[in-house]
């Protein structure tokens, strides 16, 4: 029996400010900016699996992510581009192939919004 697991437990998202970090991910993700920030750098956002983990000890301008290594995912790609424009949040991308669209987080993270 091999001992891993074929499930994703967490994701880590490198940031520079963890409370700053929380509050622009809870807004965008439509939460209440709250609870724990373990060890004062760590905060797991209110998502269903797998986690997504906020994490101000490993950011370094170097470790951001250039590319999407996960997305977030919508039933209404036309929808969630547009509350994305009205966020002002920095679109790297036009909707592509009317399927998905990339974005930076305010650390420079690239990351994804795919309709599935």
């Amino acid at each position: 029996m091999n001992p891993i697991s074929k499930q994703v437990g967490a994701i880590f998202i490198p940031v520079k400010d963890i409370e700053k970090a929380r509050d622009w991910y809870c807004d965008l993700l439509g939460e209440a900016a709250e609870g724990e920030i373990p060890f004062g750098h760590l905060y797991i956002l209110p998502m269903e699996s797998p986690r997504i983990v906020l994490d101000s000890k490993i950011y370094a301008a170097d470790a951001v992510y250039k590319v999407p290594s996960f997305h977030f995912n919508t039933k209404n790609i036309q929808a969630a581009y547009q509350f994305m424009k009205s966020k002002n949040v920095e679109l790297m991308t036009e909707i592509q192939h009317g399927h998905w669209f990339t974005f930076k987080d305010p650390d420079g993270n690239l990351l994804m919004v795919a309709e599935c």
